[in-house]
């Protein structure tokens, strides 16, 4: 049965637009002074179309992974959906009850406190106070706010104010259930126990709409997949098809950068870089990397002095720009010609994530030649087996922890 229909709905909002509505007098006259006076081509208004044209049919008991970059129109489609905002074009119909979750607070009178906001969030979706009543004690207890249940939600953190909403929605039994990243404000423990319980309403027959940047979650949720770009529904199907199709097109690798003479290198008098590459120790044709992947990076360079010591440091940064690592090879003396470096990255190390390398060559071991700043990018992209959690590990580096078998030791008494 299909309990979610959307059909060509698109969504235009007008930018650039002051709220004449709280204009005073003196701005009405003023704001009429200048248009008086200007072109009309001056006072068109710029249009953006958030979403276009967005067909997808949602079957009762499906588990909907939404995926798409920041600014693809996956909030704005789920705004939508909880009728939040109507659509310019297009309609939406839905069959059931649907309780969504969509950022921080939604829905949440700051001057009540934790108790209130559970009737309240629970009389929104529809619910009767003895069923509310009936799941108060799990809502509480999933939330973790026992201590703060009669405080004004306005002086929660952002967790807490996360862990109670998205316990509210989970446990008042809607027919469908929608989630938005907020989860990625949660702790480790909350992101545990909140994709059990998103597990745990799947299972029961409810449908479920999951939109996150962790693919690895989304798959291990979700059987279905609709991946968005720029406001368009680029694919939907089974879950690992869809993901696979962002994959391919948001993929940050840049393997390998080379150049054939050094005048055309990046550099200076000094020095200037022939090569810098990414390569699997595998040998096979690899272009993508998972946690377990060892490679090496390796860099070629022309020293264009006659004589110098001279030494290679790399610089691993992860996407928010935190420096993993800055490693040098030992400085030697090379006349000159063509310096190869190579460093070693191990397998079971690198967390999932993107990165990116730096290079610096260093003179004398202490005076930079040149720096070749974001000289390549690449991915890393999740492996698990052997567990049944699918959060976002925290942390740049995930080294592999192995169990060693011993001998148990016997106590005395």
């Amino acid at each position: 049965m299909t309990v979610l229909e959307i059909e060509n709905v698109s969504k235009k909002y007008v930018l650039n637009q002051k709220n004449k509505s709280n204009d005073d007098l003196r701005d009405s006259i003023s704001r009429w002074s200048r248009n008086l006076f200007k072109k009309e081509k001056d006072n068109q208004k710029e249009e953006f179309w958030a979403l276009r044209d967005i067909n997808l049919e949602i079957k009762q008991g499906d588990r909907l992974g939404l995926i798409g970059a920041n600014g693809a129109g996956k909030s704005t489609l789920l705004k939508v959906l909880s009728q939040i905002t109507e659509p310019t074009t297009g309609r939406v119909k839905v069959k059931g009850r649907m309780a969504s979750l969509l950022e921080v607070g939604t829905g949440f009178h700051p001057e009540l406190t934790g108790r209130e906001n559970i009737f309240l969030n629970g009389a929104i979706l529809g619910m009767q106070k003895a069923e509310i009543n009936r799941h108060f004690d799990a809502i509480v207890e999933f939330a973790g706010i026992s201590k703060f249940l009669d405080t004004p939600v306005k002086r929660y953190s952002s967790g807490m104010y996360v862990r109670l909403g998205f316990a509210i929605a989970a446990h008042l039994e809607p027919e469908i259930l929608v989630v938005d990243e907020v989860l990625a404000v949660g702790d480790a423990d909350f992101q545990k126990k909140s994709i059990g319980k998103m597990r745990d309403v799947s299972k029961s027959g409810r449908t479920l709409i999951f939109v996150s940047h962790n693919l690895t979650a989304v798959q291990g949720l979700c059987n279905k997949g609709a991946y968005l770009k720029g406001g368009e529904l680029i694919k939907t199907g089974h879950i690992d098809e869809v993901v696979n199709e962002y994959v391919k097109n948001v993929s940050k690798f840049n393997l390998l950068q080379k150049w054939e003479k050094p005048e055309l290198g990046p550099g200076n008098d000094f020095v200037r870089i022939k090569s810098i590459s990414l390569i699997p120790t595998q040998n096979i044709e690899q272009t993508k990397f998972n946690t377990t992947t060892e490679f090496t990076v390796s860099i070629e360079y022309w020293n264009l002095m006659d004589t110098a010591e001279l030494n290679v440091s790399i610089f691993l940064y992860s996407m928010i720009g935190e420096c993993v690592f800055n490693l040098g090879d030992d400085a030697k003396h090379f006349k000159k010609g063509i310096v190869k470096s190579v460093c070693k990255i191990p397998g079971d190390f690198l967390n999932d994530g993107s990165y990116y390398i730096s290079v610096m060559i260093v003179k004398d071991r202490l005076a930079p030649v040149y720096f070749f700043e974001d000289a390549l990018a690449f991915d890393i992209q999740d492996y698990r087996e052997g567990t049944d959690w699918y959060g976002k590990w925290p942390g740049a580096v995930r080294p592999k922890m192995i169990t060693v078998e011993s001998k148990q030791l016997e106590f005395m008494d």
